[in-house]
């Protein structure tokens, strides 16, 4: 086969060559794009800020969630800035997303449904309202309306803002309770339809600790343990308070010490769900039962039940509900009836006492789910790895 240089085509008159700017320009676009189509459908990085999953999850705990598990929820707010969330970085209160589209809640098939004692990320339920303070940081705006009164939010802070559900925060809490069941809290322990439920493998709560000396944990006893201390029990005491896990209890009585859990005892907390102290005297360790609703399930509506679903019917369902001399209206029709237009979920920390949870704004809807936390990649404490963490499994 004879071959000359005159075979080769040549590139047509009038094209051109892309330029090195061009090439990296449509590069960064796809990188861009795969990206976020990654983010959006796949699995999405996250970091952990609190303390309210220890020890399941430390802080600066860098972790995978997976958005497949459950299936993938499509934007409900599609006109956003890549890679951003509710506020612009490096400002304190630019939206990075405009409202001008939003798309009806829809979720993709996953390969699973919720189940007890995930551990979930999701939208904030309540952070469809903010409070902004000076700084740029955000303020519940339900928690300060009911302790500090409308009259003191309107005059000293600005304007709320108003979020869509796909750019409320994330949180991540575990499921502790899924569409249908009861729940009850008994001096701390969670029942789920009359049975207790067992705490998770690395479930930290709150002990009286008693030691054979009558003293407190030396530093570098509480640095083995990986707690801290809390406070002496009642003065010139030995009783000391921790933040514990069961391996914990199990060294300490190990040492000779009485360990005791740590109850919650004032009743008619106003801060707990469902905000209605004078019918409901509840607390956060002495709580229930509720019921968890379902989609499809119809409950009856009175004075009593309402404040457990009215959130639901008005914020969630985006029904408009009244109650005028005692007669509940749902879209200015009276009734004493609702049906459920979503599954609802409780979520609470493994660090019981020290996580702001279902307990204290109530169930979350199907379309606040974000994922299932996955896998720790990296975790880093004093700006050093935790080498023991990385690539470890949530579970």
């Amino acid at each position: 086969m004879n071959f000359s240089f005159s075979d080769v085509k040549q590139p047509e008159e009038g094209t051109r060559k892309k330029s090195k700017v061009r090439e990296w320009i449509e590069a960064a676009l796809f990188a861009v794009v795969a990206a976020t189509l990654i983010r959006t459908f796949i699995f999405e990085a996250f970091v952990i800020p609190s303390a309210s999953m220890e020890k399941t999850l430390l802080i600066n705990d860098f972790i995978f969630v997976s958005k497949i598990s459950y299936g993938p929820r499509i934007p409900i707010t599609p006109l956003a800035w890549p890679f951003t969330h509710h506020t612009l970085p490096f400002t304190r209160n630019t939206k990075p997303f405009s409202t001008a589209v939003q798309w009806p809640y829809t979720r993709l098939p996953g390969f699973s449904s919720i189940q007890h004692n995930d551990v979930v990320v999701f939208n904030y339920p309540c952070g469809d309202t903010v409070l902004k303070t000076i700084t740029g940081d955000d303020e519940d705006y339900y928690t300060n309306m009911r302790s500090l009164g409308a009259e003191y939010v309107h005059k000293n802070y600005p304007p709320p803002v108003i979020r869509p559900v796909d750019k409320r925060e994330n949180w991540i809490k575990r499921c502790i309770a899924v569409p249908g069941d009861t729940l009850q809290i008994i001096d701390g322990i969670v029942y789920i339809n009359h049975a207790p439920t067992a705490s998770p493998e690395h479930f930290e709560a709150r002990y009286y600790v008693t030691m054979p000396d009558k003293k407190e944990l030396s530093d570098s006893m509480r640095d083995v343990l990986g707690t801290d201390h809390i406070q002496r029990a009642t003065r010139d005491s030995g009783m000391f308070i921790y933040n514990l896990t069961t391996a914990n209890i199990d060294t300490l009585k190990a040492m000779g010490a009485t360990v005791q859990r740590y109850v919650y005892d004032a009743f008619a907390d106003s801060r707990v769900f469902p905000f209605d102290t004078k019918h409901y005297d509840w607390n956060e360790d002495c709580f229930g039962p509720l019921y968890i609703p379902r989609k499809g399930t119809t409950v009856t509506l009175d004075t009593l039940t309402l404040p457990f679903y009215s959130r639901i019917i008005d914020t969630y369902e985006h029904n408009t509900l009244r109650v005028v001399n005692g007669k509940i209206y749902i879209n200015n029709q009276e009734t004493n009836t609702y049906t459920f237009k979503m599954d609802y979920y409780w979520m609470m920390g493994d660090n019981r006492r020290e996580s702001m949870d279902s307990r204290f704004w109530g169930y979350v809807p199907e379309d606040h789910i974000v994922g299932k936390a996955w896998i720790i990649w990296m975790s880093i404490h004093h700006n050093r790895i935790r080498w023991g963490r990385l690539f470890s499994a949530i579970k």
